[in-house]
């Protein structure tokens, strides 16, 4: 992880970029839609990029993104809707959910470098796109040329 002070934007300024750059990209987007899944990364990374490049002090850094965008299995607004008229909903959280109301998918990501650790560095951010089905995870990293 990351340490504030090796990172050539400060944290707060990279969510609120990160943020943008997710809602312009999914601005009208209701649902996850595979087939357009490409679109919506590249509109985020090249988002993101434009946007760090010209907040980075001169060229004294080279910057790689990942943006990965994970799909509910239902949009979480619908888990609370019984999925047929004989359902009754459970006071039970601990119980297992319902097939067609599992929720989110699970998802774990791990990354690691080999670098100057007082200069180099990575930052992650997770978009919840909860209202239209995904997720979106990005990983930005740096390295001090």
């Amino acid at each position: 992880m990351a340490t504030q002070t090796n990172s050539p934007i400060p944290f707060k300024r990279l969510e609120q970029i990160a943020a943008d750059a997710c809602n312009s990209a999914l601005a009208g987007v209701e649902t996850y839609e595979h087939s357009k899944t490409p679109l919506w990364n590249e509109s985020i990374i090249q988002k993101v990029l434009k946007a760090v490049m010209s907040e980075a002090p001169g060229s004294a850094y080279k910057f790689a993104i990942n943006s990965t965008i994970v799909q509910h299995v239902v949009p979480t607004s619908q888990l609370s809707k019984p999925t047929s008229a004989s359902a009754t909903p459970s006071d039970d959280k601990s119980a297992p959910a319902k097939k067609g109301q599992a929720g989110r998918r699970g998802m774990h990501s791990a990354t690691g470098g080999y670098w100057n650790e007082k200069t180099d560095g990575m930052w992650s951010f997770k978009f919840d796109g909860e209202d239209k089905g995904l997720d979106v995870v990005l990983m930005l990293i740096w390295i001090a040329v």
